[in-house]
């Protein structure tokens, strides 16, 4: 199940997640006219990326035990 593509979606979709949150990180620790313009904005596609990440692993886990 490992060798099929949707488990690479996931990899890649908690990859996307760790990017968003590791500029978002970022941006806070720095702070100034970046985190001001885009904090709420940078949080917001995080959540909507971990939404869309733990579906995804969830759909895997169903389609794992299904032996599909």
């Amino acid at each position: 199940m490992t060798q099929g593509p949707l488990f690479w979606i996931v990899i890649i979709a908690c990859l996307a997640v760790l990017a968003i949150l590791l500029v978002g990180v970022g941006g806070f620790a720095r702070g100034g006219e970046f985190n001001k313009k885009y904090a709420n904005k940078i949080m917001r596609l995080r959540i909507g990326a971990q939404f869309v990440a733990v579906l995804l692993i969830l759909l895997f886990v169903f389609l794992a035990r299904q032996g599909g």
